[in-house]
């Protein structure tokens, strides 16, 4: 009796301890891509092994043509020590032109995700063959991020986005978008040392310290930091010395980069081992990889609760957790699955105030029907000769009150506000050439944000 009220005793003591310090989670991943020069591979041999000592396993996300290069180099070594550690995708040539938001920017989603797939696949191969897994993650060069990706990394196994950009996001923390868990847009969650400042050491474990506890704030969370292995190599990109603004040399014209000092390198890896140093006595922090990250965080395909869905009716949102998608499925009386936004953006024709009971009914199967088959949301759905947008489909079916004729409602798109702006500031990376404002690749963001919604730590 003793023994079972001193459990009862702990387990209550216990609770209020556990609340007082909600999970926080530290993502350390390295973009390992520079193929130009050797000393990069060093970098990376020396960071995975500087880690491993250290008992942090982070996240190599490797492109394939330096996995290729590491290979026909001989660098055996450089390719056990990544082992050590969780590797993930990074493209196949990286700053090669065409980038992908480049050759993706006038595709459409089905088009495009079977381009994506056919140009980065023998990336991905390659790291299989090389490192026996599946890449745990995906994350962007630079910032040429494109939604239609999402579809062929579900098809490759692929369970995370990783990466940092403002085109979508949620409340600077994991959310889940078109059916993978992304990592990315993290605000001040995202933080970095700087590698070539001692005086700015402090400064990076104090915002480090103050994202901690952010995220403890929000009831946990994540927080994230990356660096390239040729940071610790050269003073400047490999990338940004051949291919700025468009530019697409031979590979016999290639150029190498600034290097680093012997002086300057040492300071770098000192500074970051110290910052390293510092996360890893951060109390209550736990250090897991892409792989590991989704364990975390309860299941992307959840059926909700009763009465949820009509809230569609209001706005289009993810509410409780839950995607509009995931609420019109339901409405829909679909089983909970994993599905695409729309293709395209449709428009209404239906120009009276309500639709007879049984023309709805006959749209409502049709949608049904669209979607079983092609796992996707349809652009809009038939009434006849005349349509409904997505948008106001969604609203209407969630405002019936099943009388004999439905009252049209207007679908206001609430999730809309989760996508970037200004296609020139979010793709103003130094590679794609100069100008380049790909309105299409945010407006195809807003047609899968209906599969937006937080992640939530279970």
């Amino acid at each position: 009796m003793k023994n079972v009220l001193a459990l009862m005793v702990l387990l209550w003591t216990a609770v209020p301890a556990y609340g007082q310090n909600p999970p926080v989670y530290w993502l350390l991943w390295f973009d390992t891509e520079d193929y130009i020069e050797p000393g990069s591979d060093d970098a990376a041999k020396r960071l995975a092994e500087e880690l491993t000592k250290r008992g942090v396993k982070a996240t190599f996300k490797i492109v394939g043509e330096k996995a290729r290069v590491l290979e026909q180099r001989g660098r055996t070594d450089v390719l056990r020590a990544l082992a050590a550690h969780d590797i993930g995708y990074h493209t196949d040539f990286h700053s090669v032109h065409p980038a992908p938001a480049e050759y993706l920017s006038e595709m459409g989603l089905i088009d495009g995700a079977a381009e994506f797939a056919r140009r980065e696949q023998a990336g991905l191969r390659t790291l299989e063959r090389l490192f026996g897994v599946t890449p745990s993650c995906y994350g962007q060069p630079g910032n040429s991020w494109a939604p239609q990706a999402n579809l062929a990394l579900r098809q490759w196994g692929l369970r995370v986005y990783m990466d940092d950009g403002g085109q979508v996001g949620w409340d600077q923390q994991p959310f889940w978008y078109g059916g993978l868990l992304y990592i990315f847009n993290l605000g001040p969650h995202t933080v970095r040392a700087d590698l070539n400042d001692p005086s700015k050491l402090d400064e990076a474990k104090r915002k480090f310290d103050a994202a901690v506890e952010s995220a403890r704030h929000r009831g946990g969370g994540v927080v994230h930091t990356y660096y390239h292995p040729t940071e610790w190599a050269t003073t400047e990109f490999w990338d940004g010395v051949n291919f700025k603004w468009g530019a697409n040399p031979e590979r016999s014209e290639w150029k190498g980069p600034q290097k680093r000092t012997p002086e300057s390198m040492a300071q770098a890896y000192r500074l970051f081992l110290e910052f390293v140093d510092h996360a890893r006595a951060t109390p209550g922090l736990r250090i897991v990889t892409a792989r590991e990250i989704p364990e975390y965080f309860l299941p992307r395909d959840a059926a909700p609760p009763s009465g949820l869905p009509r809230k569609l009716a209001d706005g289009l949102d993810a509410y409780d957790g839950f995607s509009a998608a995931d609420l019109l499925l339901s409405l829909l009386g679909m089983e909970p699955q994993v599905v695409d936004g729309p293709a395209r953006r449709g428009e209404t024709t239906w120009a009276e105030a309500r639709i007879p009971r049984a023309a709805f009914e006959r749209a409502r199967k049709d949608a049904a029907a669209f979607i079983s088959k092609e796992k996707r949301l349809p652009d809009g759905v038939w009434l006849g000769s005349r349509r409904l947008s997505l948008a106001d489909f969604a609203a209407t079916l969630a405002g019936d009150e099943g009388s004999g004729a439905v009252q049209v409602r207007k679908g206001k798109l609430e999730f809309e506000k989760r996508i970037g702006t200004n296609a020139a500031k979010q793709y103003n990376w130094v590679i794609h050439p100069q100008g380049f404002a790909p309105e299409s690749l945010l407006e195809m963001a807003k047609l899968q944000a209906w599969t937006l919604k937080p992640a939530k730590l279970r």
